[in-house]
């Protein structure tokens, strides 16, 4: 009989996150995506020791040390972009740098920015939309206000403008702007605007949610608002965060890069893909081996993360789980 009791009680219905992971490993694309997105960020942490173990870095000049290398019209002299034993994706034109150690140490600019962007975003985002949807009064009306506000930003434009006046602001002429500015300028502005999908969408679920019976059940036993928000309310909240999230990174990497492309994002030495993508529009009649690179690591990257996105939305979608 005891037996047959622990057999029901392990077969009895799992928890919600149980239920998505289940969904999502019957999903085939959804882990194939899955194993892309941990396979680029293995390959980001272990940048250095990739390098290390390649024997190349991704600020050297290699093509101007070695003036066999690059043609006088600085383009890489073997074919197909420089490919050789020695540098296996080839050299940048001009300067002559490795390409590999390039889009290795710029993956780990993308992944940084994104992930920095986001943890602030969700943290924002739930705090800011559990408060206004469980409050509502003054305090939704208020927030209403602000997120149409800010949603009314064009926030492309907005970094195009904020990038040359924290500059001039803030750095002394002559001299460049600081790595860790320029990250923090970036991670600064996508969080300030990325937050409001966000709260807007946990705004309207904790709207529907205080209503429900275990919410006025918590109440009239004495339950306090921080007890409510924190244990009732938070709880039942994580499904659409998490989808937020996993569609956030592929957005924010790539308005990244389109901001490097233009020249206002993550500027030199520091490897940045959309640089890479600018430099080689430039060069791609001449030595279009070197735009491949880059433009198909950035397409493979964002496709893994919005599929990705895709199977975690269908995986905890209850009309969809199986």
């Amino acid at each position: 009989m005891a037996e047959v009791m622990a057999e029901v009680k392990s077969s009895g219905p799992a928890g919600p996150l149980v239920t998505a992971a289940r969904a999502l490993r019957r999903d085939r694309v959804g882990m194939a995506a899955l194993g892309v997105v941990l396979l680029c960020a293995v390959l980001a942490v272990c940048a250095p020791l990739i390098a290390a173990l390649y024997g190349k870095n991704p600020t050297e000049h290699y093509g101007q040390n070695d003036p066999d290398l690059l043609s006088p019209e600085g383009l890489p002299v073997r074919p197909n972009g420089g490919i050789s034993a020695d540098f296996w994706f080839g050299l940048e034109p001009g300067l002559g740098r490795d390409v590999l150690t390039q889009l290795l140490y710029g993956m780990r600019t993308s992944l940084l920015i994104a992930l920095a962007s986001v943890a602030v975003i969700a943290v924002t985002g739930i705090v800011l939309g559990v408060t206004a949807g469980y409050l509502s009064g003054i305090t939704d009306r208020v927030f209403s206000f602000i997120c149409n506000v800010l949603l009314a930003f064009p926030t492309l434009l907005l970094l195009l403008a904020l990038s040359p006046i924290i500059q001039t602001r803030f750095v002394s002429p002559g001299e460049n702007e600081p790595a860790w500015m320029q990250f923090a300028v970036l991670i600064a502005v996508f969080s300030a605007f990325g937050w409001v999908p966000l709260a807007m969408v946990l705004r309207t679920t904790v709207r529907s949610l205080r209503e429900r019976e275990f919410i006025e059940a918590a109440r009239a036993v004495g339950a306090g608002r921080r007890h409510i928000i924190f244990r009732e309310l938070l709880p039942n909240v994580w499904a659409p965060v998490l989808v937020h999230v996993t569609l956030a990174v592929p957005g924010i990497v790539t308005a990244e890069a389109a901001l490097s492309f233009l020249g206002v994002g993550i500027n030199e030495p520091i490897p940045d893909w959309g640089r890479m993508i600018s430099r080689g529009s430039e060069v791609f009649y001449d030595d279009p081996t070197y735009m491949v690179f880059p433009g198909v690591t950035i397409l493979v990257f964002v496709l893994a993360f919005n599929l990705l996105g895709d199977a975690v939305r269908d995986a905890i979608d209850p009309r969809t789980a199986r």
